[in-house]
């Protein structure tokens, strides 16, 4: 039997996506020292910053308090997230170009799988040259690639890798990760093993590959997380490159003006988009076997849960919503961000009681208020905690 060709994966990554992005909307930033803010609260956070503005001093997760009294030079600009999800969406479609085969891997971040391009370029680096340079003239911006036989590799060249295109030949994957630091391993992030590689100065991703030969002492360090940590210490990722699925989705996301932690505005904003999904469900006569709730924090952190509903009525959706946010926001962060995300749906057909119940009357007064909301816009008529939740907002703090 033929020997199977390793596969040649690339990792795209553009060199701070959201502050080139600015930089391309606004030439006369292209000098300054910039920092892109969570938001202008004082208790935003810095997410992204130029070259000029470390040089003075702020690093990232700066509070947005603390960068002011340090610096009065650095301009502070507010996320732009529609702006960032146009320009990746573009650059998805650039990229699509040179392979069917993309994954998106967050904002200006992709995965391609290249094998079999030996008969179109020379050379990996050529094709990565190519890809370099379409990108560069389409939307003026700048990246690195990582190319080698897996996902993992890839991704980890193009952030220890000062070359814009750097390849690490299929056989030499372990000896490119043996001098890097220990902590570019992913397994390496969880708590119980970060613990330990720090007690035992495991510095090095050469130390890990020099305890996990010793089979029984790397077991029982790392317990189950040592078959994990053999596969990435030697550079093995046998995930395979998956483009996005074309699944029906109902989605909805808020991105708060203002960081907060505030159960009244948080319980305001989970009906505000519960109630938008509730009205898309009932227009096309479904329900969704699958509901998500996602919740982002200031510091990144990220939480989930899962549920379903039974019926599309806007008081069932909303405390079905409720109830998966109550369940993941277990911390005392503040949130940035909200999301709720329905799937796999099914056709729902009203059936009438023959009593009334809370149930009926749910679904008579929703119907209700799609008359109107069809008619006249779906923001024409909000519950009373949504326009307690803008005058709040209103008298917020800058």
């Amino acid at each position: 039997m033929a020997n199977t060709a390793p596969r040649s994966v690339f990792h795209i990554r553009m060199e701070d996506f959201e502050l080139q992005a600015e930089r391309i909307l606004d030439a006369s930033l292209r000098t300054r020292p910039i920092a892109i803010i969570s938001s202008h609260h004082q208790n935003g956070t810095i997410i992204s910053l130029s070259s000029e503005a470390r040089e003075e001093g702020l690093c990232r997760g700066m509070t947005v308090s603390l960068a002011r009294r340090m610096n009065h030079s650095a301009l502070l600009l507010p996320y732009n997230h529609s702006l960032y999800a146009r320009l990746n969406n573009y650059l998805y479609t650039t990229v699509s170009t040179f392979t069917p085969v993309v994954e998106p891997a967050g904002l200006g971040k992709f995965y391609t799988d290249m094998t079999g391009v030996n008969h179109l370029y020379k050379s990996p680096e050529q094709a990565g040259s190519v890809i370099a340079q379409s990108i560069q003239d389409k939307s003026s911006l700048s990246c690195t690639i990582g190319i080698s036989s897996n996902k993992l590799v890839s991704h980890i060249s193009t952030t220890v890798m000062p070359e814009k295109i750097h390849q690490i030949s299929h056989g030499e994957e372990e000896g490119f990760l043996s001098p890097l630091n220990s902590f570019v391993l992913p397994t390496t992030s969880k708590p119980s093993v970060k613990k330990i590689i720090r007690f035992l100065y495991l510095n090095q991703v050469f130390h890990i590959q020099q305890v996990i030969d010793h089979v029984e002492t790397s077991k029982v360090l790392f317990g189950i997380n040592h078959r994990k940590l053999v596969q990435e210490s030697r550079g093995q990722d046998t995930s395979v490159v998956c483009p996005p699925k074309q699944q029906g989705h109902l989605l909805k996301q808020a991105v708060l003006s203002i960081d907060t932690n505030d159960e009244l505005l948080l319980r305001a904003t989970v009906k505000h988009l519960a109630e938008q999904i509730a009205y898309q469900l009932r227009q096309r006569r479904q329900i969704a076997r699958k509901v998500t709730v996602e919740i982002y924090y200031t510091d990144g952190f990220r939480n989930a849960r899962s549920g379903k509903f039974q019926t599309n009525d806007d008081y069932s959706v909303y405390q079905v919503c409720l109830n998966l946010f109550e369940q993941c926001n277990r911390r005392r962060n503040r949130i940035r961000s909200i999301l709720i995300d329905t799937t796999h749906f099914i056709p729902f057909n009203l059936q009438m009681d023959i009593f009334i119940t809370s149930n009926t009357k749910n679904q008579i007064l929703s119907c209700a208020l799609d008359h109107i909301r069809t008619k006249h816009g779906f923001f024409s008529i909000q519950p009373a905690i949504a326009i307690t939740q803008q005058l709040q907002k209103y008298k917020s703090p800058l």
